[in-house]
């Protein structure tokens, strides 16, 4: 395999993505040519926001080539367009033989939410003092475990408990948190997700696990849960605050992740008319808020 590597003005990475696709590359990346530098500048804004701007001032641009004739013949045919202007050819490299699945396994190691709890990739044995486990492979799906949304949620159901409730997971992802909820002892756990593809990796990731769980579209929760968790963005959360609560039985316990510290004060007022919200854990930048549903007043 043979990588071709050139440099780029921000105006010209989709023309040139798009040439070296019909060139038959293999792949194309894009990365910050001025990375790690004085000039490195942040593409991606936070979650929830639009980014600050499409792409970065010089861009450098690997496409993989299965041969090195291919490779050449794309380097000299992209020269001679017009488009090309401003831009520069760095080089051609061989890119050497690799197990690129041991490769990428070996960035996912087991990922500790409690020091009994933890999600362990197929490929790994457990720690020796795990004594719940979640077996979970990277997928299309979010939930991995790796990121701080997911351990707070996690951690809240191994120090809280569910046992014989009756739970659901609203935007389920991997259906991580669902698998939680039944390794903790839920009697009963709906998951949805608007996403087909996250509908059948919960349940594809319920079957490996041994779990019983209802995976579906968001119609698929009907009537009251002791427990309702949703790990998604503060905007969307924003606008579920009602059809969230209107879950939540009566004494039972509302958990909401993927809200930033920042972010506190807005959750508060949209669930206001309903629950009280409190942060209830914080990891990284971002908190874990959590209300019981009180009975309505007489």
């Amino acid at each position: 395999m043979f990588e071709l590597s050139l440099l780029c003005p921000e105006e010209r990475v989709d023309v040139l993505s798009d040439a070296l696709d019909a060139l038959d590359a293999l792949s194309v990346s894009v990365e910050d040519a001025d990375a790690q530098t004085p000039a490195e500048q942040a593409l991606f804004g936070e979650p929830g926001m639009p980014p600050p701007k499409d792409g970065w001032q010089r861009s450098r641009m690997v496409a993989l080539f299965a041969q090195e004739s291919d490779a050449k013949e794309a380097s000299t045919l992209l020269q001679a367009q017009d488009f090309f202007d401003g831009c520069h050819m760095l080089d051609i490299q061989v890119v050497a033989d690799q197990d690129w699945v041991r490769l990428t396994q070996s960035q996912f190691a087991p990922v500790e939410v409690t020091p009994d709890f933890w999600i362990v990739p197929s490929w790994h044995e457990p720690p020796a003092q795990a004594k719940q486990i979640i077996r979970l492979d990277p997928g299309l799906a979010f939930g991995t475990g790796t990121h701080p949304t997911t351990r707070m949620c996690l951690r809240w159901i191994a120090r809280h408990g569910v046992q014989d409730q009756r739970v659901l997971d609203y935007g389920c992802g991997s259906g991580i948190l669902a698998m939680g909820a039944a390794k903790y002892g839920a009697l009963h756990i709906d998951a949805v997700d608007i996403d087909e593809a996250a509908v059948s990796s919960t349940v594809l990731n319920a079957q490996s696990n041994g779990v019983i769980l209802e995976a579906g579209l968001p119609e698929l929760a009907q009537g009251f849960y002791q427990t309702v968790l949703a790990n998604i963005l503060a905007t969307p959360l924003k606008v579920l605050a009602p059809l969230l609560c209107a879950h939540v039985d009566t004494g039972g316990s509302l958990v909401l992740a993927g809200i930033l510290e920042r972010q506190a004060d807005e959750l508060k007022a949209a669930y206001g008319p309903w629950v009280q919200l409190n942060v209830s854990d914080a990891d990284d930048g971002w908190i874990l808020m959590t209300a019981t549903k009180a009975a309505a007043a007489a």
